[in-house]
């Protein structure tokens, strides 16, 4: 059974996720119907605590919450008493003290989440967490595949770009793995963490070598707000060597699929036309992102008693 609250892939165990995946796939079923409510939560609060930045995230958060018939509440930093010099954990204590269901937390730097959710009785969900982790993305990720290929153990999956800086790769990397895939990473190497092995992957300095008899293939986003110092000569050169498109992906599977956490650089990590027809699965990700947000509120904010709400 999953923890009180979930900040981290890494602190999962393969039940766990499949727990959340079999829920979600429940969940999916919501999402067909004419009328996308269920009263789940009904009387149940969630917030929304977002310092960073977030359109695929945030949404989905709150649809996923207004879905299970939820009170949302989204808190913005700009309208808040953090204008005022009021502490982030201040601000948390002040909001865990209106009794929320669950309290979602993204913020630039990581470890907050951890730092809030220790502080918090109600459970804390990460949205994600500078370069630590984002463990919703990586869940929702996994039952793309899971959709897609009919299963994740044995598969292989090939994750492209910025690994060193990537949240999104690391929680990845812990639930492919978990799950039994084998895992690879090509970048240049100023983007492949020195101690990359330790998590059970293998690195490639060659897209090429990567892509061979790939199963799966995800291209990351290239963060330049997270880049300081020169990861690589230019843009240009990062696509033309790293960029992926119809013909490198020749090199995996005929049956290949293509992800992307989004949003992407057109041009960059994808070619247009990868982008936006198939092999990709970049909106299956985006609308399964819902039911795996869903799952995981339902889990854990619906496990309070009526009596605490």
């Amino acid at each position: 059974m999953m923890g009180t609250d979930l900040l981290a892939i890494e602190d999962l165990s393969r039940e766990d996720i499949e727990l959340v995946l079999e829920t979600a796939g429940h969940m999916q079923e919501v999402g067909r119907r004419d009328v996308k409510k269920v009263p789940t939560l009904r009387g149940r609060t969630i917030i929304n605590l977002f310092f960073e930045s977030s359109t695929r995230t945030r949404t989905s958060f709150e649809i996923a919450g207004k879905r299970l018939s939820a009170d949302v509440v989204n808190f913005s930093p700009s309208s808040s008493s953090l204008k005022k010099s009021e502490s982030i954990l201040d601000t948390a204590k002040t909001l865990d003290a209106m009794d929320p269901d669950a309290v979602v937390v993204r913020h630039a730097v990581a470890g907050v989440p951890k730092r809030i959710a220790d502080e918090l009785a109600a459970p804390v969900i990460n949205a994600g967490d500078g370069a630590h982790e984002h463990p919703t993305q990586a869940l929702l990720d996994l039952l793309t595949v899971k959709e897609r290929k009919g299963r994740i153990d044995g598969l292989t999956v090939t994750i492209i770009g910025d690994i060193a800086h990537s949240r999104v790769a690391r929680s990845n990397i812990y639930g492919f793995t978990k799950l039994g895939a084998e895992v690879r990473v090509a970048a240049p190497p100023t983007m492949i963490p020195a101690n990359v092995d330790c998590l059970g992957v293998k690195a490639f300095g060659s897209l090429r070598e990567a892509l061979d008899g790939a199963d799966v293939v995800m291209a990351l986003r290239i963060q330049m707000e997270r880049l300081t110092g020169a990861y690589f000569p230019s843009v240009r050169e990062y696509s033309g060597t790293f960029g992926l498109d119809r013909a490198k992906l020749r090199f995996a599977k005929d049956d290949v699929i293509v992800m992307h956490p989004g949003p992407v650089n057109r041009g960059v990590e994808l070619a247009h036309d990868l982008a936006d027809g198939r092999p990709s699965v970049i909106l299956d990700q985006v609308r399964n992102g819902v039911a795996i947000r869903m799952a995981v509120l339902y889990l854990l904010a619906g496990r309070r008693p009526e009596s605490e709400a």
